[in-house]
């Protein structure tokens, strides 16, 4: 008898997240090839916005750039569509509240 194998998540949390990416702001010379494609590599970086979105993606740059100070574009944006286990909070911070830094990890 086979061992039974769980998938990934079945611990996780279900969450679907929902991307829209504007690719006509995708540095092509980033891009890179695979053995079964092109690929892009990017990051979801949480940050609430006025229009709803959860997150915004920004396209990944070399850590060396990184330590340069060189940023990816920001390509696109991400929302929760289910899963969401908290209700989601004001954009924008009431005065009492403070506001969310743009600390970026790069």
């Amino acid at each position: 008898m086979g061992t039974k194998i769980s998938p990934p998540n079945k611990h996780m949390n279900e969450q679907t997240i929902a991307v829209k990416i504007d690719v006509s702001k995708i540095e092509k010379a980033r891009l890179f090839k695979g053995s079964k494609g092109t690929y892009l590599d990017a990051l979801l970086i949480p940050k609430r916005s006025d229009y709803g979105d959860d997150f915004m993606i920004v396209q990944s740059v070399k850590k060396e750039e990184r330590e340069q100070g060189i940023k990816g574009p920001i390509i696109g944006n991400a929302r929760y569509i289910k899963g969401r286990e908290q209700p989601r909070p004001a954009a924008n911070p009431s005065p009492s509240q403070e506001p969310p830094t743009d600390d970026v990890p790069f």
